[in-house]
């Protein structure tokens, strides 16, 4: 058996031609492991968000590959969405329970895969929503 590699930090631009001059391009890291079925989901919900801001953000995927790399990246469980490296999840800051597996949010609308669109709107808007 093949020894697992450590987290892969990927770099990818979006493909759409916007401008970033209307605010300054913010850092958007997506932390994932590969089965996770909500990531995808996650990278389009960026991708919808920034492009109705008018934003062309840095978009880093991090494929979180062993329960040692979630501890090492403080990874909240797949996908993890963080903007200038705080998760978009309000008060997400303050847990310690690192794991790798899926990460379940709890919104006004109950139980979701993947974080609520105002909280990543707000993130990337530069202000933080509660």
């Amino acid at each position: 058996m093949a020894a697992r590699q450590p987290a892969r930090l990927t770099a990818r631009a979006w493909p759409w031609g916007l401008s970033s001059t209307t605010l300054s391009a913010p850092l958007v890291e997506i932390l994932y492991f590969e089965d996770c079925p909500n990531h995808q989901g996650a990278r389009e919900l960026v991708a919808g968000v920034a492009a109705d801001l008018g934003i062309e953000p840095e978009v880093r995927l991090v494929d979180v590959q062993t329960p040692a790399d979630a501890q090492r990246l403080s990874f909240l469980g797949s996908p993890t969405i963080r903007v200038n490296g705080r998760d978009v999840e309000p008060d997400a800051d303050e847990r310690r329970e690192f794991v790798h597996s899926c990460r379940v949010y709890r919104t006004v609308d109950g139980f979701a895969g993947q974080p609520n669109e105002r909280w990543v709107r707000a993130a990337l808007a530069g202000t933080h929503a509660d």
